[in-house]
């Protein structure tokens, strides 16, 4: 899984705005994988990779949501000391900047998942999947 969907999703800054994007999610059956948000000039801001992207797609317009999609390179690393730290510093070497970064887990594994919103996602996902098999 080097490549993935993500979805940015801008949601009202107020109490059960975020839960309420979440449950219509899990209603349609699509499970987060992986996410992070935050509060950013009065609006917050969701990111998420999840496991059924044309089904949050279809969830996302019902809502009437705005929200956008980019592709971002995904990596699964073991759980130990300096993965995280070797998979960034391989893709500074390949010249690829890391914008942001965020993990989650996928279900029935141990490794987490680990998302990179970074400038060259083609070249990024290659050294990722590379990184991943050694």
């Amino acid at each position: 899984m080097a490549k993935a969907k993500e979805f940015r999703v801008t949601v009202e800054d107020k109490p059960g705005a975020l839960g309420s994007c979440c449950i219509a999610l899990s209603e349609r059956g699509v499970n987060i994988l992986a996410f992070q948000s935050f509060v950013e000039q009065g609006e917050s801001l969701a990111r998420f990779v999840v496991d059924d992207p044309d089904n949050a797609l279809v969830v996302l317009r019902g809502l009437h949501a705005n929200f956008e999609q980019d592709d971002v390179a995904v990596v699964r690393l073991e759980h130990r000391p300096g993965e995280l730290g070797r998979a960034a510093l391989r893709l500074g070497e390949h010249k690829v900047n890391i914008n942001y970064s965020y993990c989650g887990m996928e279900p029935g594994s141990t490794q987490p998942l680990v998302v990179f919103g970074v400038d060259q996602v083609t070249k990024a996902s290659a050294v990722l999947d590379e990184l991943a098999a050694k």
